[in-house]
């Protein structure tokens, strides 16, 4: 696999949609000494989903799960690219006309070396590997 790719375990925490949810998730985390690493946020009405890449999966989902969160792991696939106008457009080229579809996406900008690391739900996700693999994107 290229050094450009990794495989990442994400961690969806499942919060009540209410003022304040959000912060104690993340003080539980920080009280574990869990860093995150990526975030992201979806919300409804009634709930919201807490997208995190944890600097540790196992202690974030101990901390969690002791807190009394739901929370389910989620196999996801993160990819530097060059931070420059194109970075991500050279990116979706790569599975254009595959079949390979991006079922969400969200970014960590602060990745350095002038990249930025996109993490990546894919399916089929083999085949995404497949074809980042065979990719020449630097």
């Amino acid at each position: 696999m290229s050094e450009h790719v990794h495989e990442l375990t994400q961690i969806s925490v499942f919060l009540e949609n209410h003022p304040g949810a959000l912060a104690a998730a993340s003080r539980t985390l920080a009280s574990a000494g869990v860093n995150l690493r990526a975030l992201a946020i979806a919300e409804t009405e009634r709930f919201g989903i807490m997208r995190i890449i944890p600097s540790d999966p196992d202690a974030a989902l101990a901390a969690l799960g002791a807190a009394g969160y739901t929370t389910k792991t989620t196999p996801v696939v993160g990819v530097e690219v060059p931070d420059r106008a194109g970075g991500l457009a050279d990116l979706l080229e790569v599975f254009t006309g595959t079949g390979v579809s991006i079922e969400y996406m969200y970014a960590e900008l602060a990745g350095g070396a002038d990249r930025a690391l996109l993490v990546m739900k894919f399916t089929p996700r083999e085949e995404a590997l497949r074809l980042l693999d065979e990719a020449s994107l630097y």
